[in-house]
């Protein structure tokens, strides 16, 4: 590495070629991601050991593909609308509708229906 040092009234500054800099930023912002990722690891293994759920990876994958989320969750806990509806004491017809977008849902609604197939709220909205 190429560092010249200058003296200046501020203090001591280091002096580099672009090029070395730019490498090192680079190596500063892969670093940053590495924290970020290992966070976010740590974040979920706690949320795990608390007992949030497993979602497998292909039900989050058809929600990420547009799947309404409300039919993906639903069918990967193997309930039908009827049986949603008895469990949350919400009629067919509106799960119906929040299933094909006719409707948005209620907080409270919504609540319910996480509460009943076992899932964070946020998965829902």
């Amino acid at each position: 590495m190429n560092v010249r040092f200058k003296k200046t009234d501020k203090g001591e500054v280091a002096i580099l070629p672009r090029r070395e800099y730019e490498a090192l930023a680079a190596k500063a912002a892969e670093a940053d991601e590495d924290i970020g990722t290992a966070r976010l690891v740590a974040r979920a293994r706690k949320e795990i050991a608390t007992g949030a759920p497993l979602i497998p990876k292909a039900v989050v994958d058809r929600i990420a593909k547009g799947g309404n989320a409300l039919r993906v969750l639903r069918d990967w806990r193997d309930m039908t609308q009827l049986h949603l509806s008895f469990k949350t004491n919400i009629g067919q017809g509106y799960l119906s509708d929040l299933e094909s977008g006719r409707r948005k849902g209620t907080t409270t609604a919504l609540k319910k229906i996480a509460e009943a197939l076992k899932v964070p709220l946020d998965l829902l909205t």
